[in-house]
């Protein structure tokens, strides 16, 4: 499965978009200047995820992912 291709399975799960994740990341304190907080532990970000929008490990994963800034399949 594509990168893209999970994003949009997130957001057909959830009703959250990308950018949603974004901000709700940013609230939540996970993020700094757009990005994934330096030392932050991706096994955070997972427990949030699941507990709030029922997401496994490889969709919790592509949010991590993408808060580390990933934005197309081969970016990192």
């Amino acid at each position: 499965m594509s990168f893209q291709a999970y994003l949009d399975n997130i957001q057909a799960k959830t009703g959250k978009a990308p950018e949603d994740f974004r901000a709700l990341a940013a609230e939540k304190g996970f993020t700094e200047g757009g990005v994934l907080k330096k030392g932050l532990k991706a096994g955070e970000v997972l427990a949030w995820l699941d507990k709030d929008y029922g997401l496994g490990r490889g969709h919790g994963m592509a949010i991590v992912a993408l808060l580390k800034g990933m934005k197309r399949e081969g970016d990192a």
